[in-house]
């Protein structure tokens, strides 16, 4: 089981310290008081400040030869964005990545776990009957997955969500589940409808044949027991394409539900 303290990071920082001090241009300190990303942030608030500086302000030193506004910025670039930074695992974070200790790297895990709770929190008593908003609900959680999960969002009268429950975990031929599994929990807390949801861990939200398949038998099903299902959507990246996709694919915006 991995340690978290405060003297693993201290001893990884000492690694990675220099042996001759910075030079003046590299450190944040001397920089023009209007370019540091704390004085910014108090003059211009949070949302004028690049990524890079909003996670040099989270991590406030750097390692040898960078500041930690470089330091961020070069590990954003390793990793692609920070959507692809906030999957990592504290181990991912901690053994790959000079200057960041166990401790550290739990901080910013949990900083991440803080921005998801708080965007489903703002997505708590909203009517989920559009895809974007069951995507911003989910998809932070569901594109770390490494296996297919399968959810079903359980909506009262006003579509709000009652409770989401997984159905089931897996491959991509374990997760199709029977239409009963899908149903029972809609029909033991006696909701009005409900939204299927589940990811592609490739990142290509494309729905298979399984995925088609599924659809068609769970719509049946809940036609035949009067519930309604609003939707059945899969959860991908935005970027797989190279294009400016929405991430997922919803069934009811192509038509086929």
């Amino acid at each position: 089981m991995l340690a978290v303290n405060e003297e693993d990071d201290k001893n990884k920082l000492r690694e990675s310290m220099p042996s001759v001090p910075f030079k003046a241009k590299d450190r944040i300190q001397d920089m023009r008081e209007s370019d540091r990303p704390r004085e910014k942030l108090a003059r211009s608030g949070a949302r004028h400040l690049t990524d890079a500086e909003l996670l040099a302000l989270f991590f406030r030193i750097g390692i040898r030869g960078k500041n930690a506004i470089t330091m961020s910025r070069e590990l954003i670039e390793k990793y692609g964005s920070l959507q692809a930074l906030s999957r990592l695992t504290v181990d991912q974070l901690s053994k790959t990545n000079k200057g960041i200790g166990p401790a550290k790297a739990a901080e910013l895990v949990a900083v991440f776990e803080m921005g998801r709770r708080l965007a489903a929190e703002q997505l708590e008593d909203v009517p989920l009957n559009q895809p974007d908003r069951v995507y911003a609900l989910l998809a932070s959680e569901m594109q770390q997955l490494q296996a297919e999960s399968l959810r079903v969002l359980l909506l009262n009268t006003r579509l709000r969500l009652v409770k989401a429950e997984e159905i089931s975990r897996g491959s991509i031929s374990e997760t199709v589940a029977h239409p009963r599994d899908i149903l029972h929990p809609v029909l033991l807390h006696r909701c009005h409808g409900f939204v299927l949801v589940h990811n592609h861990p490739s990142g290509d939200p494309e729905p298979s044949s399984a995925d088609r398949t599924l659809t068609r038998r769970v719509r049946e099903a809940a036609d035949l027991m009067r519930v309604e299902m609003l939707d059945h959507i899969i959860i991908g990246h935005p970027s797989v394409h190279g294009d400016a996709g929405p991430g997922y694919f919803s069934f009811k915006e192509h038509g086929m539900l």
